[in-house]
């Protein structure tokens, strides 16, 4: 014979609840983790494309000064018409593939960067490459200033220092001074 154990209704009420609440909760908690992985896939493909633009912009740069130090290389200054007043540099038609891409990997730097600080040194770096071309377009390579040269390789590490601090990386810079 079978006993029969009768079950309430606050007994069934009780039960359907609490598995409900546990289905609640697991649903959430799968929620918020499946948000955790998106955020942190989405920020690693952030990184990775401004990874990509922020090397471009040191590789247009770097192009750039190597068109400017060229012997052959022809470039006239002109005074830009508006403040500052400083010179501005032409180029020659091979010259003017190093601007443009100096230019378009500036823009897309400035497209993806999360820090105004990128941005800033990024358009002192340029500031200073053109400056340097603006020098070399009355002297030649050699006669250029050695402090034209310091202010240019100045900007460059401070563009590369708030950029690795924007991609979460270490200073790639020690102080002269420290000993170990």
């Amino acid at each position: 014979m079978r006993t029969v154990v009768p079950v309430s209704l606050i007994q069934a009420g009780v039960t359907a609840t609490t598995t409900m609440l546990a289905v609640l909760i697991g649903g959430w908690l799968t929620v918020r983790a499946q948000d955790r992985l998106w955020r942190r896939d989405q920020d690693r493909q952030w990184r990775d494309i401004r990874l990509n633009a922020y090397t471009d912009f040191i590789g247009a740069v770097r192009e750039y000064v190597a068109h400017v130090l060229n012997p052959a290389a022809r470039i006239t200054a002109v005074p830009r018409p508006r403040d500052p007043g400083d010179l501005m540099p032409f180029f020659d038609d091979e010259g003017s593939r190093y601007r443009e891409r100096l230019e378009s990997t500036k823009t897309a730097l400035r497209l993806v960067a999360g820090n105004v600080k990128v941005v800033s040194g990024s358009s002192e770096l340029v500031r200073q490459a053109r400056l340097l071309a603006a020098t070399r377009a009355g002297s030649e390579a050699e006669a250029l200033p050695a402090d034209r040269f310091d202010a240019l390789w100045e900007a460059e590490r401070r563009f590369i220092e708030v950029a690795r601090a924007e991609l979460g990386l270490p200073s790639a810079f020690q102080a002269v001074d420290q000993r170990a």
